[in-house]
């Protein structure tokens, strides 16, 4: 008999909603004070400018309210978990739209405070079990939402890392949601038990396939920090420099992710 399907995790859409916002109030409040020259400075992002990085950050909200002008898919076709898993395929579209929007908006202030707006305004009319058809697939408002909370801290931390001396923080909601999005998303990708991935205090899940332990210390685990393991399932941190700089703990044959990341990219 095969193993029952595991079911999908589930996310409160309140506290969703209010990290999406929250975080995206931080973004804005650090954008809102740098300069021009930090704005053409460069990120870890191929060759976008940090002026095209927070243009992005704009267009992860934007994406919401987009797809809610457009009519409702029958069906829910994608799990957030999965959402996950398919974005490095839509990555050069990505990056073109960005350029465009950041060229066509020379006060980022006022862009991102519209983007707000507008999202506050879709989110009042609209409940959150309406569908949206995305690029990745059919998904719900409620769930869509929680994939924002990826970009955002993702992004977060890219903006971060692009100029000296900034310290946006992530909203605790946020950064939790995302850990444990991006921990489904590894077990949607190496379904199994042999494993387990230990990402304290958000998620803990089993993957890889293999001998499933059923009590007592699991033979095979990987542990790390929330922070670093969004860094490693993005692509922002490779698995043999972090196992190298003791930013994660792996034991066992069967705990070696390296072949498994980035989930997104």
């Amino acid at each position: 008999m095969p193993p029952a399907k595991k079911r999908a995790r589930s996310y409160d859409p309140a506290r969703t909603r209010g990290a999406v916002l929250a975080q995206f109030a931080n973004v804005r409040e650090a954008a809102r004070g740098l300069t021009p020259e930090q704005l053409a400075g460069p990120t870890r992002l191929g060759d976008w400018t940090v002026r095209e990085l927070v243009a992005h950050i704009g267009m992860a909200l934007t994406a919401v309210h987009g797809a809610l002008a457009a009519p409702a898919p029958p069906k829910a076709t994608v799990t957030v978990a999965e959402w996950a898993l398919g974005t490095a395929v839509r990555a050069a579209g990505i990056a073109d739209r960005t350029r465009e929007v950041a060229a066509a908006q020379p006060d980022l202030d006022a862009y991102l405070a519209g983007v707000e707006k507008d999202l506050r305004a879709a989110l009042e009319e609209h409940p959150g079990t309406r569908l949206l058809d995305t690029t990745a697939g059919a998904v719900s408002v409620d769930d869509y939402l929680v994939t924002r909370t990826v970009e955002l801290v993702v992004h977060t931390d890219d903006l971060n890392a692009a100029v000296p001396g900034l310290d946006v923080p992530s909203e605790r909601q946020a950064v939790a949601t995302a850990t444990r999005l991006l921990a489904d998303a590894l077990a949607t990708k190496a379904p199994g038990g042999s494993t387990e991935v230990r990402v304290p205090p958000y998620a803990v899940v089993q993957c890889v396939e293999g001998l499933r332990h059923t009590r007592g210390t699991p033979p095979n685990v990987v542990e790390t920090d929330p922070m670093t393991w969004i860094r490693l399932a993005t692509g922002r941190l490779t698995w043999a420099d972090a196992v190298a700089g003791a930013q994660v703990s792996a034991s066992g044959e069967r705990a070696d992710l390296g072949e498994l990341l980035p989930l997104l990219s």
